[in-house]
């Protein structure tokens, strides 16, 4: 019966990592990689079992790739501070590897809890995250934004949920956008993509339009609505920084 590591990259997650360790207790080890917290994280982390290290931040994928090294064993479940195991979950992960997985990596399909309720549509719904797998056959992979697991060979799939509590309110969700665009504008740019007044254009309404209608965010009323237009709002902000990188990059 394979085992199985859970792992936790945090920075100043006082407020989660308690939460987050205990719902991974049916995990054979869990272990936190801590990139300088001062607010008792890895104290916390350590009063509830958890096994944690200390290590300069050197970016997402290298970071949750570390702690993927210091396991004990080769099945990885990665879990961020802010998201819960329920129970249903477990034990399906436990169910999986009752014997040895057919595949190197399994997708779960992740709800948020925002504006007062589960987001169950719009683009946060289902978020589904490679968060299972074996680390002989998968690493992290990515640059700035959108980090996740290649595995060899295509990915199963999971029923149960992971629950995320990502963001305190609309402004904390808003300061957020603002930091992630200027990451995607930048990989963009870097990847040799250019931003056209089409772009700005078009691409804002499409997607609110897809959050709304196609992705069903009438279903959930104002927070539905809100969250379209927020969404639709950041691809306009995405665009806009990476138009303003061409412009500064000819200037200079």
């Amino acid at each position: 019966m394979p085992r199985v590591t859970v792992t936790i990259i945090t920075l100043d997650e006082a407020a989660h990592i308690a939460d987050a360790i205990d719902s991974a207790a049916w995990a054979d080890e869990i272990i936190v990689v801590d990139s300088g917290s001062v607010d008792g994280t890895l104290a916390i982390a350590r009063a509830r079992g958890a096994r944690a290290e200390t290590r300069a931040w050197t970016g997402y994928v290298d970071q949750k790739n570390f702690a993927a090294g210091l396991a004990t064993h080769d099945w990885i479940f990665s879990l961020d501070a802010d998201e819960r195991i329920p129970p249903a979950l477990a034990s399906e992960v436990r169910s999986l590897l009752s014997t040895e997985p057919a595949r190197g990596g399994y997708r779960v399909p992740r709800v948020t809890f925002h504006l007062g309720r589960w987001i169950r549509t719009t683009d946060f719904y289902p978020d589904f995250q490679t968060r299972l797998y074996d680390r002989r056959k998968g690493r992290w992979q990515g640059r700035y934004v959108h980090e996740s697991v290649a595995v060899d060979g295509e990915p199963g799939q999971l029923t149960n949920e992971l629950l995320h509590y990502s963001y305190r309110n609309l402004s904390d969700h808003l300061d957020r956008i603002n930091a992630y665009t200027t990451l995607a504008a930048r990989q963009m740019y870097e990847s040799g993509r250019r931003a056209h007044v089409v772009d700005l254009l078009l691409h804002p309404p499409a997607a609110f339009l897809r959050n709304y209608v196609l992705r069903r965010g009438f279903l959930d009323g104002t927070a539905g609505l809100t969250l379209s237009m927020v969404n639709a709002y950041s691809v306009l902000l995405k665009f806009a920084k990476l138009w303003e990188l061409q412009r500064c990059s000819r200037s200079t």
